[in-house]
């Protein structure tokens, strides 16, 4: 089955515009022109990326309303014991405050040992990786083993089979530059993405034949990203945003896109 990339590129034109951003997570990433502040943020809102949209934003606003204007200066700052304090009684679906204590105090640790969320990543990025999972495997282990306690399901574990679809989602908006993704992870390549693979974009890739595959775990968003890859080499995740608005948007057809998506 041949993908149609002009009507890939009809929907990407109308859709990938920052007004139809909300309501997703992403658009807390705006506020931020630091991109030391913006990575920080940018982890949190795509680690509390599940559930409903609502609940999201809210859990995400309450969040960073405690970290203040500058979130890196706040975990410059903290400790774990003010972390635990500051996030007591926090909860987001099944994610406690001591969870989310923990992913930000190693996301502080990491920080301290390399300058910043970016360069962690970059450290573990070799130029003959086909795609950064193996940098993300690297960078999220960094993350859960150097927190004082586990992080629990905010920052599952590449190597177990997860589909990542939150790290994926955050390193999309960190790499990807655009007038939706905000970019300022410059030396990692976009054509080295993966698609952020949730339930919705499963079932979109399905119906596009780019994967016959029934779950939606890393093996599928590798299947599903080698498929964009023969569309677009350069950068396999350019439709994610575009493709994601279809079903979540009252004023989008899921059905006539998916009916005449192909060729």
């Amino acid at each position: 089955m041949k993908i149609d990339k002009n009507k890939l590129d009809r929907l990407y034109n109308k859709y990938n515009k920052r007004e139809y951003v909300h309501p997703d997570p992403l658009e807390f990433l705006y506020n931020y022109n630091d991109i030391k502040d913006r990575e920080i943020v940018g982890l949190v809102a795509s680690v509390l990326a599940y559930g409903r949209v609502a609940q999201i934003l809210k859990s995400v606003s309450y969040v960073l309303d405690i970290m203040g204007s500058s979130p890196s200066l706040f975990l410059r700052e903290a400790s774990f014991k003010s972390l635990n304090i500051f996030f007591d009684g926090f909860k987001h679906r099944f994610a406690t405050g001591a969870e989310l204590a923990s992913m930000l105090m190693g996301a502080k640790n990491v920080i301290g040992q390399y300058g910043s969320l970016y360069e962690c990543f970059v450290a573990g990025l070799k130029k003959e990786d086909k795609t950064i999972l193996p940098a993300m495997t690297l960078f999220v282990r960094k993350i859960v083993t150097v927190g004082n306690k586990s992080p629990g399901h905010l920052m599952p574990l590449p190597e177990r089979g997860s589909g990542c679809k939150r790290m994926n989602l955050f390193l999309r908006w960190m790499v990807r530059k655009d007038d939706v993704d905000p970019g300022g992870w410059d030396e990692v390549p976009s054509s080295k993405l993966i698609i952020p693979l949730d339930t919705h974009m499963h079932r979109i890739c399905q119906s596009l034949g780019l994967t016959r595959r029934k779950q939606a775990n890393m093996r599928t968003a590798l299947e599903a990203t080698d498929a964009f890859k023969k569309i677009i080499p350069e950068d396999p995740v350019r439709y994610d945003f575009a493709l994601t608005r279809l079903g979540i948007r009252d004023d989008t057809d899921l059905a006539g896109f998916l009916n005449d998506g192909h060729s």
